[in-house]
């Protein structure tokens, strides 16, 4: 049972060390790869058109992005 707990605080120690490393660099987490960008693939799915719920998004986006224009157009200074 000893040699469980010994190894059990071990590994808690190890864990809080490269949890105190990561704060402390303030990096963001990134794959060793470099991602899909590494490859030079803009998007994650080939698919000629985008999916339904992504056509949404995109149509959301573009109403905000007016609302936005539209409210600074219209703005006081």
């Amino acid at each position: 049972m000893s040699t469980f707990v010994l190894t059990f605080v071990f590994f808690l120690v190890v864990v809080v060390a490269m949890a105190v490393g990561y704060i402390m660099q303030q990096k963001t987490i990134s794959g060793s790869c470099g991602g899909l960008g590494a490859l030079g693939i803009a998007k994650a799915c080939d698919c000629p058109e985008p999916c339904d719920r992504q056509k949404a998004r995109l149509e959301r986006e573009r109403i905000r992005e007016e609302k936005i224009k539209q409210w600074q157009d219209n703005q006081i200074l």
